[in-house]
């Protein structure tokens, strides 16, 4: 190559495009392979993933949340209370997933972890003393109601 040309060394081709891959292009190397910039980016979002973290799967590259929201990475729990990915620690209760932060009373919205706690028919976390209150508070408005409605259906409201 002579000094005065404008071109820049050949580096190779990018594994992506197949184009050549030239030192001033702004490239980058992943995974034993040249990619451009523009070209290393996630399979499922096509965000540019040069000098971020990327994961690979099924030879397919992917950023953090879509690694962790496609179903590659088959170990993320969803939790029950916030819907989030649970990446960390996973708190276990009843068969349901939390993030030790969710896993608090429905009510006073204390956390539960190593607390003893209670659970509803309709799943809802509680701390013992606001599961007590609210058991005796339904008691009292089922001996309160003296006519159930049709087909025995009644309402409450949300305590």
């Amino acid at each position: 190559m002579d000094p005065g040309s404008c071109h820049s060394l050949h580096l190779g081709s990018c594994r992506r495009c197949s184009e050549a891959v030239h030192a001033a292009g702004g490239a980058c190397q992943a995974m034993g392979h040249l990619f451009h910039n523009t070209c290393f980016t996630c399979s499922v979002c096509n965000k540019q993933l040069s000098g971020k973290p990327f994961f690979t799967a099924s030879e397919q590259i992917f950023c953090e949340d879509d690694f962790l929201f496609s179903g590659v990475y088959p170990s993320v729990e969803i939790c029950n209370s916030c819907g989030g990915s649970i990446t960390d620690l996973v708190l276990q209760a009843r068969g349901k997933a939390y993030h030790p932060a969710c896993f608090c009373c429905v009510v006073c919205r204390r956390g539960l972890v190593d607390q003893p706690f209670a659970v509803d028919s309709n799943s809802r976390i509680y701390c013992v003393s606001d599961y007590h209150r609210v058991q005796a508070l339904w008691r009292l408005h089922e001996a309160h109601t003296p006519n159930r409605g049709i087909h025995g259906v009644d309402s409450c409201a949300n305590v």
